[in-house]
């Protein structure tokens, strides 16, 4: 399959569509990105089937290794994939937008107000760890569905909050691909993998690349 037919497999959508969604889910998602990785796993993948859990679960991935905070990549990869340039501004725009302006509201009525032990501001941080809690249950079952990808996931879990350092994270991050390659090596397929057909052409490509790297 060409670049082009690949395209227009995975680019199939509307940008208005990819809008409309991201700005539902930014008025409605709540419990921080966590939370929003399984909000997206379930209008994404099993509501409207953009995509399939092995190609969200490479996505969530690769974000979760770059830097910057992975729920917001992982829409703008969607609004991507979905509709090209523009459904990823647009699904950028669509999450973004409602907590800009929330957070924006909130410091301008808010300055100068000390909130510290209040009951509301309480209440909302106990739903937020309910929330959070339901996303990890609902991604775990597809991410860590075996007893080696379970306890990778556990360990990852118990030093991070032992060991609360960036330098930990990028440890773990190591560790577990070196994990993986052991422990699971006997339980992948021998196939060629799936690819995620993007249809980037080179010129962009580069574009984006050089204004990624530092001045």
């Amino acid at each position: 399959m060409n670049q082009k037919k690949k395209m227009q497999v995975q680019q199939k959508g509307s940008v208005g569509e990819v809008w409309t969604t991201a700005l539902r889910l930014g008025l409605t998602s709540f419990g921080g990105p966590v939370a929003h990785l399984g909000y997206f796993r379930e209008e994404y993948v099993q509501r409207r089937q953009w995509l399939d859990e092995k190609t969200y679960a490479d996505l969530v991935a690769l974000c979760q290794f770059l830097p910057g905070p992975a729920s917001s990549q992982v829409g703008i990869g969607i609004g991507f994939m979905r509709a090209g340039f523009w459904g990823a501004f647009a699904a950028w725009l669509g999450f973004t937008l409602p907590s800009a302006l929330a957070l924006s509201l909130f410091a301008y009525f808010f300055q100068g107000a000390s909130l510290m032990n209040t009951e509301w501001l309480h209440g909302l941080l106990v739903a937020a760890v309910a929330v959070v809690a339901q996303a990890v249950w609902g991604m775990a079952k597809n991410f860590a569905y075996d007893r080696p990808r379970a306890s990778v996931a556990i360990a990852a879990a118990v030093f991070t909050l032992l060991v609360p350092s960036v330098f930990t994270q990028v440890g773990i991050i190591v560790a577990a691909g070196i994990a993986g390659t052991f422990l699971l090596q006997n339980t992948i397929e021998e196939k060629k993998p799936d690819l995620i057909a993007v249809g980037i052409h080179k010129k962009p490509r580069s574009a984006c690349l050089f204004r990624f790297l530092p001045c």
